[in-house]
């Protein structure tokens, strides 16, 4: 059974950094990352990154965000730096597995403060 759980989230002031973790557990995994869903908004892409590295970001987090794995552990982390009110949003850790299903995990809230 494929299991995503999160942990990091919580309050921050404008300016401030979080770091996300997301351990996995259940299979082997492509492609690991993080996604967000504002109120009232549809769930958007933070980043991604492949087994072998490769990373994947949006405009709108690129320069302040930054998605690395630890392979051995089947762990994704997002480092977020320069938060901003507009980053406030549930996180949500995504891997899909060498067999092309995706999962998501429960979701961690993000609050950035002005």
């Amino acid at each position: 059974q494929v299991q995503l759980v999160e942990s990091g989230g919580g309050l921050v002031q404008a300016g401030g950094s979080l770091r996300l973790s997301c351990a996995a557990s259940g299979s082997m995994f492509s492609i690991m990352g993080w996604y967000r869903q504002a109120p009232g908004k549809e769930r958007e892409l933070v980043a991604t990154i492949t087994s072998r590295g490769r990373t994947n970001y949006p405009d709108s987090v690129k320069g302040r965000f930054t998605v690395s794995r630890d392979n051995a552990k089947n762990t994704v982390y997002l480092q977020m730096n320069s938060l901003k009110p507009d980053d406030t949003a549930v996180y949500y850790c995504n891997a899909v597995s060498v067999f092309g299903t995706a999962y998501w995990g429960k979701g961690t809230l993000v609050t950035v403060s002005s």
